[in-house]
Protein backbone atom coordinates (compact mmCIF):
# COMPACT_ATOMS: atom_id res chain seq x y z
CA UNK A 1 0.00 0.00 0.00
CA UNK A 2 0.77 3.85 -0.88
CA UNK A 3 2.56 4.99 2.35
CA UNK A 4 0.79 8.75 2.69
CA UNK A 5 3.04 10.59 5.29
CA UNK A 6 1.33 14.20 6.89
CA UNK A 7 3.98 16.86 6.36
CA UNK A 8 2.13 20.05 7.00
CA UNK A 9 -0.01 21.96 4.69
CA UNK A 10 -1.46 24.61 3.90
CA UNK A 11 -5.35 24.00 3.28
CA UNK A 12 -4.70 25.01 0.04
CA UNK A 13 -2.19 22.27 -0.83
CA UNK A 14 -4.23 20.16 1.02
CA UNK A 15 -7.18 20.51 -1.33
CA UNK A 16 -4.62 20.38 -3.99
CA UNK A 17 -3.72 17.07 -3.01
CA UNK A 18 -7.08 15.93 -2.64
CA UNK A 19 -8.71 17.09 -5.93
CA UNK A 20 -5.58 15.61 -7.77
CA UNK A 21 -4.85 12.16 -6.04
CA UNK A 22 -7.96 10.99 -3.96
CA UNK A 23 -9.93 10.59 -7.68
CA UNK A 24 -9.62 7.20 -9.69
CA UNK A 25 -6.23 8.22 -10.99
CA UNK A 26 -6.12 5.35 -13.73
CA UNK A 27 -9.91 5.60 -14.91
CA UNK A 28 -9.45 9.28 -15.63
CA UNK A 29 -5.67 9.24 -16.90
CA UNK A 30 -7.23 6.66 -19.37
CA UNK A 31 -10.35 8.71 -20.17
CA UNK A 32 -7.79 12.03 -21.19
CA UNK A 33 -5.77 9.71 -23.34
CA UNK A 34 -8.72 8.79 -25.48
CA UNK A 35 -10.02 12.54 -24.83
CA UNK A 36 -7.26 14.24 -26.18
CA UNK A 37 -7.18 12.41 -29.09
CA UNK A 38 -10.28 13.52 -30.40
CA UNK A 39 -10.54 15.08 -33.65
CA UNK A 40 -12.58 18.18 -33.49
CA UNK A 41 -11.44 21.84 -34.10
CA UNK A 42 -14.09 23.21 -32.28
CA UNK A 43 -13.93 20.99 -29.27
CA UNK A 44 -10.45 21.76 -29.55
CA UNK A 45 -10.39 25.18 -29.34
CA UNK A 46 -13.16 24.98 -26.34
CA UNK A 47 -10.60 22.79 -24.08
CA UNK A 48 -7.90 24.81 -25.31
CA UNK A 49 -10.13 27.75 -23.67
CA UNK A 50 -11.05 26.28 -19.97
CA UNK A 51 -7.46 24.80 -20.24
CA UNK A 52 -5.95 28.43 -20.59
CA UNK A 53 -8.50 29.93 -18.15
CA UNK A 54 -6.22 27.42 -15.58
CA UNK A 55 -2.68 27.90 -16.75
CA UNK A 56 -2.31 31.85 -17.64
CA UNK A 57 1.04 30.78 -18.80
CA UNK A 58 0.06 28.56 -21.44
CA UNK A 59 1.84 30.47 -24.27
CA UNK A 60 0.52 29.37 -28.08
CA UNK A 61 1.90 32.12 -29.67
CA UNK A 62 5.52 30.22 -29.42
CA UNK A 63 3.94 27.01 -31.17
CA UNK A 64 4.97 26.12 -34.55
CA UNK A 65 0.57 26.07 -35.72
CA UNK A 66 -2.15 28.17 -33.73
CA UNK A 67 -4.93 25.92 -34.99
CA UNK A 68 -5.25 22.38 -33.37
CA UNK A 69 -7.40 19.52 -34.45
CA UNK A 70 -7.38 18.13 -31.11
CA UNK A 71 -6.35 18.85 -27.59
CA UNK A 72 -3.11 16.32 -28.13
CA UNK A 73 -2.08 18.41 -31.17
CA UNK A 74 -1.70 20.88 -28.62
CA UNK A 75 -0.43 19.52 -25.56
CA UNK A 76 2.20 18.12 -28.22
CA UNK A 77 2.80 21.31 -30.22
CA UNK A 78 6.23 22.15 -31.53
CA UNK A 79 7.58 25.48 -31.32
CA UNK A 80 8.80 27.75 -33.63
CA UNK A 81 12.17 27.26 -34.92
CA UNK A 82 15.16 29.35 -33.29
CA UNK A 83 13.26 29.95 -30.04
CA UNK A 84 15.38 27.09 -27.83
CA UNK A 85 19.11 27.64 -28.85
CA UNK A 86 21.43 24.93 -28.24
CA UNK A 87 24.23 25.51 -25.87
CA UNK A 88 26.75 24.02 -27.93
CA UNK A 89 29.92 24.03 -25.68
CA UNK A 90 31.56 21.12 -25.34
CA UNK A 91 31.58 20.37 -21.82
CA UNK A 92 27.61 21.53 -21.10
CA UNK A 93 25.15 19.15 -21.05
CA UNK A 94 21.87 21.42 -21.53
CA UNK A 95 18.11 21.07 -20.06
CA UNK A 96 16.71 18.34 -22.28
CA UNK A 97 13.50 20.00 -22.00
CA UNK A 98 11.13 23.30 -20.79
CA UNK A 99 10.80 22.75 -16.78
CA UNK A 100 11.07 24.06 -12.82
CA UNK A 101 13.79 22.67 -11.30
CA UNK A 102 12.97 20.44 -8.41
CA UNK A 103 15.24 18.75 -5.76
CA UNK A 104 18.44 18.53 -7.13
CA UNK A 105 22.23 18.11 -6.14
CA UNK A 106 24.28 16.12 -5.12
CA UNK A 107 23.72 12.11 -4.88
CA UNK A 108 24.12 11.24 -1.30
CA UNK A 109 25.36 7.15 -1.57
CA UNK A 110 23.00 5.83 -2.96
CA UNK A 111 20.16 8.13 -2.00
CA UNK A 112 18.31 10.81 -3.78
CA UNK A 113 15.91 13.39 -2.65
CA UNK A 114 12.42 14.09 -4.35
CA UNK A 115 11.23 16.92 -1.82
CA UNK A 116 13.13 18.46 1.72
CA UNK A 117 13.22 15.48 4.27
CA UNK A 118 11.79 12.96 1.51
CA UNK A 119 14.59 10.36 -0.29
CA UNK A 120 14.19 7.69 -2.24
CA UNK A 121 17.03 5.20 -3.20
CA UNK A 122 18.35 4.73 -6.44
CA UNK A 123 17.66 0.76 -6.60
CA UNK A 124 13.99 1.83 -6.13
CA UNK A 125 13.92 4.40 -9.42
CA UNK A 126 16.20 2.25 -11.23
CA UNK A 127 15.90 -1.32 -11.44
CA UNK A 128 19.13 -2.14 -12.69
CA UNK A 129 21.89 -2.47 -10.40
CA UNK A 130 24.60 -1.98 -12.89
CA UNK A 131 23.13 1.06 -14.01
CA UNK A 132 22.24 2.78 -10.50
CA UNK A 133 25.64 1.98 -8.84
CA UNK A 134 27.36 4.37 -11.71
CA UNK A 135 25.33 7.29 -9.55
CA UNK A 136 26.41 6.78 -6.76
CA UNK A 137 28.20 9.92 -5.04
CA UNK A 138 27.01 11.70 -9.02
CA UNK A 139 24.68 14.14 -9.50
CA UNK A 140 20.79 14.79 -10.05
CA UNK A 141 18.51 17.29 -11.23
CA UNK A 142 14.54 17.00 -11.39
CA UNK A 143 12.68 18.85 -14.05
CA UNK A 144 9.02 19.44 -13.65
CA UNK A 145 7.13 19.67 -16.86
CA UNK A 146 3.85 22.20 -15.91
CA UNK A 147 1.07 21.07 -17.98
CA UNK A 148 1.23 24.76 -19.90
CA UNK A 149 4.98 24.01 -20.95
CA UNK A 150 6.72 22.79 -24.25
CA UNK A 151 6.10 19.05 -23.79
CA UNK A 152 9.30 17.75 -26.11
CA UNK A 153 11.92 16.03 -24.58
CA UNK A 154 15.39 16.25 -26.74
CA UNK A 155 18.87 14.97 -26.50
CA UNK A 156 21.18 16.62 -23.75
CA UNK A 157 24.21 15.81 -24.91
CA UNK A 158 25.38 13.72 -28.34
CA UNK A 159 24.94 10.16 -27.66
CA UNK A 160 23.76 6.99 -28.75
CA UNK A 161 20.38 5.17 -27.28
CA UNK A 162 20.28 1.52 -27.15
CA UNK A 163 17.51 0.69 -24.71
CA UNK A 164 14.89 1.60 -22.59
CA UNK A 165 13.63 0.00 -19.71
CA UNK A 166 10.07 0.65 -19.24
CA UNK A 167 7.95 0.33 -15.82
CA UNK A 168 4.31 0.20 -14.94
CA UNK A 169 3.40 1.89 -12.50
CA UNK A 170 0.82 4.17 -10.49
CA UNK A 171 0.17 7.54 -11.94
CA UNK A 172 0.31 10.04 -9.02
CA UNK A 173 0.27 13.83 -9.32
CA UNK A 174 3.94 14.71 -9.31
CA UNK A 175 3.20 18.72 -8.51
CA UNK A 176 5.56 20.09 -5.02
CA UNK A 177 2.28 19.38 -2.95
CA UNK A 178 2.40 15.37 -3.72
CA UNK A 179 6.44 15.48 -3.59
CA UNK A 180 5.77 16.45 0.16
CA UNK A 181 3.00 13.68 0.81
CA UNK A 182 3.66 10.20 -0.94
CA UNK A 183 6.62 8.64 -0.25
CA UNK A 184 9.14 7.15 -2.99
CA UNK A 185 6.42 9.00 -5.57
CA UNK A 186 8.88 8.42 -8.38
CA UNK A 187 9.21 5.08 -7.51
CA UNK A 188 5.89 4.13 -7.77
CA UNK A 189 5.08 5.94 -11.28
CA UNK A 190 5.18 5.06 -14.92
CA UNK A 191 8.59 6.24 -16.09
CA UNK A 192 10.94 4.83 -18.72
CA UNK A 193 14.63 4.66 -17.66
CA UNK A 194 17.01 5.44 -20.35
CA UNK A 195 20.58 5.80 -20.90
CA UNK A 196 22.76 7.73 -22.87
CA UNK A 197 25.45 6.55 -24.06
CA UNK A 198 28.63 8.48 -24.30
CA UNK A 199 31.65 8.88 -26.34
CA UNK A 200 33.83 8.41 -22.56
CA UNK A 201 32.80 5.48 -20.86
CA UNK A 202 34.23 6.13 -17.80
CA UNK A 203 31.21 8.93 -17.69
CA UNK A 204 27.10 8.23 -17.62
CA UNK A 205 24.07 10.59 -18.13
CA UNK A 206 20.99 8.84 -17.52
CA UNK A 207 17.27 10.15 -17.98
CA UNK A 208 14.13 8.93 -16.01
CA UNK A 209 10.92 10.36 -17.56
CA UNK A 210 8.61 9.81 -14.82
CA UNK A 211 4.86 9.93 -16.24
CA UNK A 212 1.88 11.02 -13.96
CA UNK A 213 -2.32 11.62 -13.62
CA UNK A 214 -3.84 12.61 -17.27
CA UNK A 215 0.02 11.79 -18.91
CA UNK A 216 0.81 8.45 -18.27
CA UNK A 217 1.74 8.57 -22.13
CA UNK A 218 5.31 8.62 -23.63
CA UNK A 219 6.17 8.73 -27.01
CA UNK A 220 9.97 8.11 -27.89
CA UNK A 221 10.70 8.76 -31.86
CA UNK A 222 13.15 5.54 -32.01
CA UNK A 223 10.44 3.11 -30.45
CA UNK A 224 7.27 2.24 -33.15
CA UNK A 225 4.70 1.87 -29.89
CA UNK A 226 3.55 4.66 -27.67
CA UNK A 227 4.56 3.61 -23.60
CA UNK A 228 1.21 4.08 -21.73
CA UNK A 229 -1.12 2.42 -19.81
CA UNK A 230 -2.23 0.01 -22.70
CA UNK A 231 1.06 -0.87 -23.59
CA UNK A 232 1.75 -4.61 -22.81
CA UNK A 233 4.56 -5.18 -24.78
CA UNK A 234 8.23 -6.57 -22.82
CA UNK A 235 9.61 -3.89 -20.43
CA UNK A 236 12.83 -3.89 -22.05
CA UNK A 237 12.85 -2.28 -25.14
CA UNK A 238 16.24 -2.46 -27.13
CA UNK A 239 17.01 0.29 -30.29
CA UNK A 240 19.90 1.47 -31.95
CA UNK A 241 19.28 5.54 -31.88
CA UNK A 242 21.77 8.05 -32.65
CA UNK A 243 21.64 11.80 -31.23
CA UNK A 244 23.25 15.45 -31.25
CA UNK A 245 22.83 17.39 -28.75
CA UNK A 246 19.64 19.11 -28.71
CA UNK A 247 17.79 16.97 -30.79
CA UNK A 248 14.43 15.78 -30.44
CA UNK A 249 14.26 12.77 -28.73
CA UNK A 250 9.87 12.00 -28.05
CA UNK A 251 7.33 14.24 -25.82
CA UNK A 252 5.04 13.66 -23.47
CA UNK A 253 1.02 14.07 -24.08
CA UNK A 254 0.28 16.41 -21.43
CA UNK A 255 3.43 17.79 -18.79
CA UNK A 256 5.14 15.45 -16.13
CA UNK A 257 9.27 14.98 -15.20
CA UNK A 258 12.34 14.16 -15.95
CA UNK A 259 15.26 13.17 -13.49
CA UNK A 260 18.46 13.53 -15.01
CA UNK A 261 21.54 11.50 -13.18
CA UNK A 262 25.19 11.99 -13.99
CA UNK A 263 28.21 10.39 -12.71
CA UNK A 264 30.34 12.27 -10.62
CA UNK A 265 32.48 13.29 -13.21
CA UNK A 266 29.85 16.13 -13.31
CA UNK A 267 28.88 19.33 -11.61
CA UNK A 268 25.62 21.79 -11.10
CA UNK A 269 25.96 25.10 -13.26
CA UNK A 270 25.54 28.17 -11.83
CA UNK A 271 22.26 29.03 -11.34
CA UNK A 272 20.30 25.62 -11.35
CA UNK A 273 18.74 25.48 -7.84
CA UNK A 274 15.39 24.37 -6.67
CA UNK A 275 12.64 26.45 -8.39
CA UNK A 276 14.26 28.30 -10.87
CA UNK A 277 12.99 28.23 -14.46
CA UNK A 278 15.00 26.70 -17.02
CA UNK A 279 14.41 25.84 -21.17
CA UNK A 280 15.57 23.37 -23.06
CA UNK A 281 19.66 23.90 -24.56
CA UNK A 282 20.04 25.93 -21.47
CA UNK A 283 23.22 25.22 -19.48
CA UNK A 284 21.94 22.30 -16.33
CA UNK A 285 25.65 20.47 -15.70
CA UNK A 286 28.87 20.62 -16.47
CA UNK A 287 31.78 18.24 -17.15
CA UNK A 288 35.23 17.83 -18.72
CA UNK A 289 35.05 17.69 -22.66
CA UNK A 290 36.38 14.52 -23.02
CA UNK A 291 32.91 12.93 -21.35
CA UNK A 292 31.14 13.84 -24.21
CA UNK A 293 31.63 12.97 -28.23
CA UNK A 294 30.18 13.20 -31.75
CA UNK A 295 27.64 10.30 -32.18
CA UNK A 296 28.71 9.08 -35.53
CA UNK A 297 31.52 8.09 -34.10
CA UNK A 298 30.22 5.18 -32.05
CA UNK A 299 31.19 1.79 -32.86
CA UNK A 300 28.18 -0.20 -33.45
CA UNK A 301 28.23 -2.08 -30.69
CA UNK A 302 28.46 0.86 -28.46
CA UNK A 303 31.76 0.83 -27.36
Amino acid sequence: MMKILAQPLSKQEQLNFLLTNRIPRRWLTLFMGWYSQIQSPWLAKISIRVWQWFAEDLRLQDAKQQEFNSLGECFTRQLKDGLRPINQQSDIVVSPCDAIVGACGRVEGNRVFQAKGFPYELNDLIPDVRLAHKYRNGFFVTLRLKSSMYHRFHAPVDCQVKQVNYISGDTWNVNPVALKRVEKLFCKNERAVIELLLGDKSSSITLVPVAAILVASMKFHFLPKVLDLRYKGPNLLSCHARFNKGQEMGYFQHGSTIIVFATEHYQLCQGIAQGSPIKMGEALLQGHPTCHGDPSSFADDGA
